[in-house]
């Protein structure tokens, strides 16, 4: 069997991995390690994926935790094991949310991506971990500040952060209106905006913006540098659409509380 690849950071104390779409069972156009309970693949294939990266921290799949992620700013907190939800029913069973933590360490946290920030977090003991979807969307609207704040209600402290690979500075073409929508939250985020070749339209730096974001909540953090469009390792969403079919898998990013 193939074995899945997955990207790490000496940043993050504890158990860990950004997963490529490398060491699944999925075919085209979802080959071949997707995650994605939302996509059009077959269900026991996703499972099964997911049952493999679950395997690559430790767990069960039955401890894999999961949301039907909606660009929002929601946070779950878990506990213990049994408020867990269950796959074996698909995307639309599970509660809506962009980000989870927990101290809990049976648990693994997983969040989906296919050019969005999957974004990782733990305290500096690994006792307390959060896991955090964060497109342009989330990322404005506060999700990672809201990540941070219900860790310290757990009590985390020293945190750390690593944005995992998404789509880069030099790939991420946007408008006006998605521009403008990000300086009416945050004006000071010009700066992550350059002109791009076509008029009126812009290069935005989601994954520096995420480090913004996190900075100004006082955690340390880095972004891997891996750019989701240019790497065809990993999937991609506006690759798959600029190819005339938006259908792709979604890359996993998973953490597990306790020192690694």
């Amino acid at each position: 069997m193939t074995q899945p690849v997955f990207l790490r950071s000496p940043l993050l104390p504890v158990r860990h991995g950004f997963f490529t779409r490398e060491g699944g069972v999925s075919v085209a156009p979802h080959d071949t390690l997707n995650g994605g309970l939302g996509t059009q693949d077959r269900l026991d294939n996703v499972q099964e994926n997911r049952r493999r990266m679950a395997a690559a921290v430790g767990v069960e799949l039955e401890r894999f935790a999961a949301l039907r992620q909606v660009h929002g700013a929601d946070v779950h907190v878990l506990r213990q094991v049994d408020e867990v939800w269950s796959h074996t029913q698909g995307h639309e069973a599970l509660p809506a949310g962009d980000a989870l933590v927990t101290d809990c360490p049976e648990l693994a946290l997983g969040v989906a991506t296919a050019d969005c920030a999957p974004v990782l977090l733990s305290s500096d003991d690994g006792r307390i971990v959060g896991a955090a979807h964060a497109g342009w969307r989330g990322a404005v609207g506060g999700v990672l500040e809201e990540t941070v704040r219900q860790m310290r209600l757990l009590g985390a402290e020293g945190l750390r952060a690593v944005v995992g690979p998404c789509i880069g500075p030099v790939s991420y073409e946007v408008g006006e209106d998605m521009r403008r929508a990000v300086l009416e939250r945050h004006p000071e985020g010009e700066r992550f905006f350059s002109q791009a070749a076509r008029a009126g339209h812009y290069q935005f730096d989601l994954p520096a913006f995420c480090l913004f974001r996190l900075a100004e909540e006082g955690v340390q953090a880095e972004w891997t540098g891996h750019d989701t469009l240019a790497e065809e390792r990993f999937f991609s969403h506006r690759r798959a659409t600029v190819h005339g079919d938006g259908r792709t898998g979604r890359q996993i990013a998973v953490i597990r509380a306790g020192l690694d």
